[in-house]
């Protein structure tokens, strides 16, 4: 016999007991296939040496390898990747060793046996306390007494021929989601819901629509899952957050890592032969939700785009903003919330959609959030819930009790820093300077900011708008060649069509002056409520009603956050400013801030 790799002896009731060991070499020393009506699974008898095990299987992803008789009798694998589940109830609950990736160090025909080991339901108590006994032989599905299928909690197409696999979802039958692959189609998975995202519609050339995805966690991994049109109609209502469901027949494709932060290379879409079970006895082995949650003070240290799980007070609600999109002409509806917490900072969250118009935040509740994507401008972070995203109002976790003891005992009235740079809120990063104060700011290396409430007195409708490059991630302004083209020369291309961008030059002031100040596309259309590409065939089209669009807000008061930096162009200097945010006044909050600033003048909180 050639030189074997010695087997890792006695790790199988070690493994058993759930003792993660790094690449431990087996011996298989028995192969067989179990055909069921929706899967094929490959059970596998391994040996360490000292003990055996014959509960055990193959990830199906591996099956090529008995089907092409790379794993035979005998073979020495070295097992790189495994996981322990328990599969069945019955007799108090068996676990089964699912190896998901492995090597072959030794064909089976090059090898005997080795050693004289025994069934792991022989291992003293020191070596395998809480190891589960199994059978002597390879078991066969046709011993397992599936419980009766639950009436009204199984969701598929009502055709008969789902019987069976309601029968392989109650039998415990399934698959780790790591072990999932477009290859291979007959599987029940067993998950919980850790994030839905809510129903979203599109239109394109190919049609219109609807959609909503969720994020689904089992002990082995996580995978995305989205429902369009029909499938989107018949499982939203019934997918809740936290519960834990049996899911087959859905069609597996490479993930788009664009829209999915989660680690694995594929992901789900229902189909018309998908069938959801809830689990409603036993989620055993399916991790619960963890939130690692950071302090709002250190988000502002954290990498833009990443995600993060923070929970907060809800202490300032902003107004429903309508927008719509200047590429798709799609409306979106969002809101700012200012969250505090006991690191007396303060972030701004954005939400979207429902989320954002049925929100109440007169309560001021607790708001935890789960997977929030960090954005970055101009130097400050702010939170926005993503399609990865999971919000909770008032969640039952310590931390959440925690905080709202704090906050209703005085807490947060003094917030001493907020990590947003445009929240636009009472009490923000910028500091309150009226325009005469603010004349002399910007003459250093970097800008300066600063908030003020002004009032709109007059745009400028002439060169409010020019012809973009229509490419998503570009703005520059494009050549027109008279000839149905554009050229851009930033991405040095030719285009049929452009995009409309704003750029208005607006004057606004405070009681001590008015200033001329630079709005861009986005926050002019969010000031004017219509899209640049509404404004823009407006402008070419009817300049009368144009100007009554750039009119309507003339008159009108927010509380502006501006960027101030003096610029030279030949010989000449001036100080531009740039409005950052228009936030419509909370006279509420505005009268605190007045009342707090005559305070200080009159020297009350010195007393």
């Amino acid at each position: 016999m050639p030189n074997i790799t010695p087997l890792s002896e006695g790790v199988i009731p070690r493994i058993m007991n759930g003792e993660e060991i790094e690449a431990p070499i087996l011996q298989i020393l028995g192969v067989k296939k179990i055909i069921t009506a929706e899967s094929e699974r490959i059970r596998i008898l391994i040996s360490d040496g000292q003990y055996f095990n014959s509960y055990a299987m193959l990830s199906t992803h591996l099956n090529f390898l008995c089907e092409e008789k790379q794993l035979k009798e005998n073979a020495i694998i070295r097992v790189d990747k495994y996981i322990t589940s328990i599969v069945s109830k019955n007799d108090g609950g068996k676990r089964v060793f699912i190896v998901m990736g492995l090597t072959v160090l030794h064909p089976g025909d090059q090898v005997q046996k080795i050693g004289e080991p025994v069934n792991l339901s022989d291992a003293p108590a020191s070596s395998a306390q809480k190891a589960t006994p199994t059978p002597t032989s390879l078991p066969s599905t046709s011993n397992v007494k599936p419980k009766p299928a639950k009436e009204n909690r199984s969701f598929s197409n009502g055709s008969s021929k789902n019987a069976n696999l309601d029968q392989s979802m109650n039998s415990g039958l399934t698959s780790p989601i790591a072990s999932l692959s477009p290859y291979h189609n007959k599987w029940v998975i067993k998950a919980r819901v850790t994030a839905k995202s809510a129903i979203r519609s599109w239109s394109n050339a190919r049609g219109e629509g609807k959609l909503f995805s969720m994020d689904l966690m089992d002990e082995s991994g996580e995978i995305r899952a989205t429902a369009f049109r029909e499938q989107c109609d018949k499982f939203y209502d019934i997918i809740q957050v936290d519960q834990v469901y049996f899911i087959s027949k859905c069609q597996l494709k490479p993930a788009n890592k664009q829209f999915s932060t989660l680690k694995n290379d594929f992901e789900m879409t229902f189909t018309n032969e998908t069938v959801i079970q809830l689990c409603e006895e036993d989620a055993t082995g399916i991790p619960e939700i963890k939130y690692d949650l950071v302090p709002i003070s250190q988000v502002a240290n954290m990498e833009p785009k990443a995600a993060v799980d923070v929970v907060g007070v809800c202490k300032e609600v902003g107004e429903l903003q309508i927008f719509t999109s200047r590429t798709t002409n799609k409306e979106f509806k969002k809101r700012d919330l200012v969250l505090i917490d006991s690191s007396d900072a303060a972030v701004t969250l954005t939400i979207w959609g429902e989320d954002a118009v049925n929100f109440d935040g007169h309560v001021q509740p607790v708001i935890l959030v789960k997977g929030a994507r960090i954005n970055e401008f101009n130097g400050g972070k702010s939170l926005s819930l993503g399609n990865g995203s999971n919000m909770k109002i008032n969640p039952d976790i310590p931390e959440g009790h925690k905080l709202r003891g704090w906050f209703d005992n005085g807490g947060g009235e003094n917030i001493k820093s907020s990590v947003s740079a445009r929240t636009g809120a009472i009490g923000g990063s910028a500091e309150w300077r009226t325009f005469h104060e603010a004349r002399n700011l910007g003459t250093g290396d970097k800008p300066d900011y600063f908030q003020t409430k002004g009032v709109v007195y007059l745009i400028k409708s002439q060169n409010a708008f020019y012809k973009a490059c229509p490419q998503p991630e570009c703005n520059k302004k494009v050549i027109d060649e008279n000839n149905g083209h554009y050229r851009c020369e930033k991405c040095n291309a030719v285009f049929p069509n452009f995009k409309f961008r704003l750029l208005i030059n607006m004057n606004i002031g405070d009681w001590t002056s008015n200033r001329w100040v630079t709005v861009f596309s986005d926050l002019a259309e969010q000031l004017l409520g219509r899209s640049a590409q509404e404004i823009g065939e407006t402008m070419e089209n009817n300049p009368t009603e144009a100007e009554e669009i750039f009119a309507s807000i003339n008159f009108h008061s927010y509380i502006f956050k501006i960027r101030s930096k003096v610029e030279t162009f030949g010989d000449t200097t001036r100080n531009k400013l740039t409005v950052q945010s228009a936030i419509p006044v909370n006279y509420k909050e505005y009268n605190k801030h007045l009342i707090s600033t005559i305070k200080e003048l009159t020297g009350i909180n010195k007393i």
